[in-house]
């Protein structure tokens, strides 16, 4: 149950992020009044997906040490790794990789002592 909870705060807060990247794209070479950037959904969606993954963070604190709970928001990097790739098409080169790599690594070693 507490990994589940771990694992959809880190989905929530990568989505959170995507939806922060997409109300910026949103904005590009636009001269956005105050009122339209209120109304542009991916903000709001961003704040929502923001705001319900801390709600899940605290609940993992509750039932994590942080010294275990805090690194295995690692799991972040990777994911906006890939979507930055996928998704976005952004170019990601041969260290970043690695750094994914070891990244999954420690995750792991840190939820088997967990």
């Amino acid at each position: 149950m507490t990994f589940a909870l771990l694992l959809g705060a880190c989905l929530l807060t990568c989505l959170g992020q995507i939806a922060q990247k997409l109300a910026v794209e949103h904005w590009r070479g636009r001269t956005a009044g105050f009122g339209a950037v209120l109304r542009n959904h991916w903000l709001w969606l961003a704040l929502a997906c923001l705001g319900s993954g801390l709600l899940l963070w605290l609940l993992v604190l509750q039932r994590l040490d942080v010294g275990i709970a805090y690194p295995m928001l690692g799991l972040n990097f990777v994911l906006i790794t890939l979507c930055g790739r996928f998704l976005f098409k952004e170019s990601v080169d041969g260290r970043h990789w690695l750094g994914v790599l070891l990244i999954l690594i420690g995750v792991v070693l840190l939820g088997r002592q967990a």
